[in-house]
């Protein structure tokens, strides 16, 4: 598995949730893993359990926000094409450590394309260095994490390397992230502390249709993907593929694509909390009088009007045009309990403009 290929990204457009975090933060003193739904459908459903998580703190780098949270370390699933594969929780790990990198300005969680790291120190000494999975979780949505273990208690220093952003940047985002940055944050870690999160069971729920709704953090803005009457430009269709819901949207507006034509955009997100979906290859048709008008690839692109998407110029797109979007591949981005059955088998999305 490629680890260090970060490709993909995610936004929040809309505004940052800012209240309830303290409601996670409530101390359970029993946590006994529960084991795996065995009948687990192949879309989005209710995992067995949820923990809480902490924030630790957060650091300024170069154009960059970095939030560094974490919480009990926990089993999660990574993807290579259609195939994923469980990674469970070792003996040694203390934590999971999770990190969100966002704009301050306009609460935007940014792609990372060329990748994140982690170092942990403790009195100047390197305790285990490593690039975080991109993750999406219920609870969360999209950050970097991984399970690390610590030298016992006391006092770290996570250092974060953040690479510049390798997707198309339209709109006020262009030219913008283009340095990598560093950022520190010093964690203070304590069994006690760590034991005393939130996690909470989800006995009569678990393997059903639905999701944890997604937690308020005062510090740090949450990745979601705008409601469809929220998205620049005309909205063209809502259809969805491997349980995830597409949206896609036709944009005219100069300032938006900086020239002119017309601006395909198409959001992929989960269902119930609307996280975008990252790390995904897409490509599209659009056909007209049975003749083509376009053929090619849809490009990674993040905006703060309609977040983490892809997007292709267009030389127009009219009444009766007929669309196809093809997924070639899934998300390669790791999941969290109740995320790794959906979006894998993904079938095209087939329309006629109206």
């Amino acid at each position: 598995m490629q680890r260090r290929e970060f490709l993909a990204s995610t936004s929040l457009a809309g505004a940052v949730a800012i209240a309830g975090c303290n409601s996670l933060f409530e101390t359970e003193s029993v946590r006994s893993v529960p084991d795996v739904v065995e009948d687990r459908p192949d879309a989005v459903y209710f995992p067995t359990h949820v923990e809480g998580m902490e924030m630790i703190g957060m650091t300024a780098a170069g154009d960059y926000t970095i939030g560094l949270m974490y919480s009990f370390p926990h089993r999660f699933w990574t993807v290579t094409g259609t195939t994923t594969e469980k990674v469970s929780i070792r003996d040694k790990d203390d934590i999971h450590l999770m990190a969100s990198v966002w704009d301050d300005e306009t609460g935007t969680v940014l792609p990372v394309g060329s990748g994140l790291s982690m170092t942990v120190e403790q009195d100047g000494e390197i305790v285990t260095e490593k690039p975080p999975w991109p993750m999406i979780s219920q609870n969360m949505g999209f950050h970097y994490g991984d399970n690390f273990a610590l030298d016992g208690e006391g006092t770290y220093d996570v250092t974060l390397d953040i690479g510049s952003m390798n997707v198309s940047k339209p709109g006020p985002f262009e030219g913008r992230f283009e340095e990598s940055a560093s950022g520190t944050v010093e964690f203070e870690y304590s069994v006690d502390e760590r034991d005393g999160l939130r996690f909470e069971t989800f006995e009569n729920q678990q393997g059903e249709r639905g999701a944890v709704d997604l937690m308020e953090m005062e510090m740090a803005p949450v990745s979601v993907a705008p409601e469809p009457d929220a998205m620049p430009g005309d909205h063209l269709t809502e259809a969805t593929s491997g349980d995830a819901v597409f949206q896609v949207t036709a944009v005219r507006d100069p300032s938006f694509i900086d020239g002119s034509g017309t601006y395909l955009a198409v959001s992929p997100r989960t269902p119930f909390n609307r996280v975008p979906l990252p790390m995904m290859s897409l490509s599209g048709t659009v056909e007209r009088g049975g003749e083509p008008r376009f053929d090619g690839a849809l490009s990674k692109a993040v905006h703060p009007d309609i977040g983490y998407h892809y997007g292709a110029l267009l030389d127009g797109i009219e009444s009766d045009d007929a669309v196809t979007i093809t997924v070639d591949t899934p998300p390669q981005v790791s999941r969290h309990e109740g995320y790794e059955t959906a979006f894998v088998e993904m079938d095209p999305i087939e329309f006629t403009v109206s």
